[in-house]
């Protein structure tokens, strides 16, 4: 959700609107509980999206995040969700639905839908800590990078189809100055270890301890495919070692 979206159709974190979300897509979809329930966006100013650094924007236009847990608490003991989590939220966020979940006696977020990848590892300064401590999983999404870790993208091409021609400025914080040659040194990566570049960026996700998954996306059967299959690829030692140096040198490209 965005933090602020004026008129009678705002979406926040409150009692009503969550209940109100919950109802609609219980009848929409046609069943009678959600296995797992996201909070897609924190209800607080947070520059996602837009750099690693904290920008902090004071305003009294917030839903408590108690609020929001005791309505989560709420549909867990009616039935009609089993757990709940959060996406798009820092450590700091994070460690406050902790706190109050103890304080309060009160269930706790089981996952964490944050951005991924190669070329945004920013989720293990932090939160891959609480992560692993608390049991609070990541649903890795864009694992490879808007589809640039494909190396699809390599040299200004534009496949038919492709993200970047159907969505256009969308993906904007996938083109900063260093996307271009991170994506380029990944890519020859993989090609030294002849494996498939999107599969090594899938599994590299995966393999870490904080993830309990990945989402992926395509838009064609054979990406499917490919993306899937990635769960077979075993990443050696000197992998690993070779993705780590080109981290090193260029860090967080699209964070």
């Amino acid at each position: 959700m965005n933090w602020i979206r004026p008129g009678e159709n705002e979406t926040r974190l409150n009692k009503k609107q969550i209940n109100t979300a919950i109802d609609n897509s219980l009848k929409n979809l046609q069943i009678d509980h959600v296995d797992i329930y996201q909070l897609h966006w924190p209800d607080r100013p947070l520059n996602v999206f837009s750099g690693l650094e904290y920008e902090h924007t004071e305003t009294d236009d917030v839903v408590p995040i108690l609020e929001t847990m005791e309505a989560m608490a709420s549909l867990i003991k009616s039935g009609k969700i089993k757990y709940y989590g959060l996406s798009n939220e820092t450590a700091w966020g994070t460690s406050q639905y902790i706190k109050l979940a103890e304080k309060h006696n009160i269930p706790k977020p089981i996952t964490i839908q944050n951005p991924y990848s190669l070329i945004n590892r920013s989720y293990e300064v932090g939160l891959s800590e609480i992560s692993i401590r608390e049991k609070i999983g990541l649903l890795a999404y864009s694992p490879l990078g808007g589809g640039h870790l494909t190396g699809k993208y390599l040299g200004g091409k534009k496949p038919v189809g492709c993200r970047e021609v159907l969505w256009g400025n969308r993906f904007d914080r996938y083109r900063t100055q260093n996307t271009e040659p991170a994506v380029k040194a990944y890519y020859e990566v993989a090609k030294k270890h002849n494996i498939d570049p999107a599969q090594m960026a899938i599994q590299f996700c995966i393999i870490q301890k904080f993830v309990t998954s990945t989402i992926i996306g395509a838009t064609s059967m054979e990406q499917l495919k490919k993306n899937i299959d990635s769960i077979d690829l075993s990443l050696t030692n000197d992998v690993i070692k070779d993705i780590n140096n080109v981290q090193l040198i260029y860090s967080n490209p699209c964070p």
